[in-house]
């Protein structure tokens, strides 16, 4: 195989794995671990490179679950499948490769709780949100649990206990941001989800209702942000640094609303895309810098 082709196949593996999105789920799950051991160590990066293979596998099956309706929407029509760079019995060995490799990480280097809340969130997107989607359009609701879980996967990891810690208010902060994510994206793109055939709030409310209903989910987020620092990041140096990003999204969206009267998509999704990662590093750092 040239050096070419071997770059092209490469892409197309980590475009089903979607690892633009495996990858934040893998430093959500070392924010879990750091919190409670306090170290990055050899046994972060297996944790890292397990749980990454399991998201991607989640992301290939995604793949395999949606390529008659990806074809249908301009923004998805040229992923792998329905483009057809690769066919979908490659993509399910694909699938089926990257949930062997994670498990193996997982299951040899950590109690059987971490591949089992692993797993779990894969069911959560595979077999809970992507099936409702057809059904609902508030399937993002039950969908977030996809946020909360990856931070408790490495909390486990580390040997913490469920509700021990801080990692309840963590976990429940990525669970309500993933609304405010899902309700931003219908905002950009609700009409191509038509086109698909599926339900819509696009349907039921105006974008301007979409816009208002965004924006409360994103107070919320924002309130459990100031949760976290408050319980978890007390008497931190790098509790300044979330405060002043938190201050800023709070007013700068806040202003859109009440002054303009609009909230323009595209730049409240990345404030709030840079919030998540913001937070995730902040409290590795702060975990890291405590042992």
């Amino acid at each position: 195989m040239t050096r070419s082709r071997l770059i092209y196949w490469i892409k197309i593996i980590a475009e089903l794995g979607k690892v633009r999105i495996s990858l934040p789920i893998a430093l959500s799950a070392l924010t879990g671990y750091t919190l409670q051991t306090g170290r990055f160590d050899d046994q972060a990066w297996m944790l890292m490179a397990g749980v990454f293979l399991m998201s991607c596998s989640s992301g290939a099956i995604n793949h395999i679950q949606e390529y008659q309706t990806d074809a249908l929407m301009p923004r998805t029509k040229n992923r792998p499948i329905p483009s057809g760079k690769i066919s979908l019995k490659g993509a399910v060995l694909v699938a089926i490769s990257f949930l062997i490799y994670g498990a193996f990480i997982l299951i040899a280097n950590f109690p059987l709780i971490v591949f089992l809340t692993s797993l779990l969130t894969l069911l959560a997107y595979n077999a809970i949100y992507t099936p409702l989607k057809k059904v609902t359009a508030f399937a993002v609701v039950p969908g977030s649990l996809v946020g909360a879980l990856p931070p408790y996967i490495g909390w486990f990891a580390g040997g913490g206990d469920w509700m021990n810690g801080p990692i309840f208010w963590i976990a429940l902060f990525f669970f309500i941001g993933q609304i405010p994510h899902f309700w931003l994206l219908l905002l950009m793109f609700g009409k191509e989800y038509t086109l698909a055939g599926y339900p819509s709030l696009n349907s039921v409310f105006s974008d301007n209702q979409i816009k208002r209903l965004s924006f409360t989910w994103i107070l919320a987020t924002i309130a459990t942000a100031f949760i976290v620092s408050i319980k978890v990041l007390e008497n931190s140096t790098t509790l300044f640094f979330l405060l002043i990003y938190i201050f800023y999204v709070l007013f700068s969206l806040s202003a859109s609303i009440l002054v303009k009267k609009d909230i323009q998509a595209r730049p409240a999704f990345l404030k709030l895309n840079f919030l998540y990662l913001l937070m995730m590093i902040i409290l590795i750092v702060d975990s890291l810098s405590r042992s």
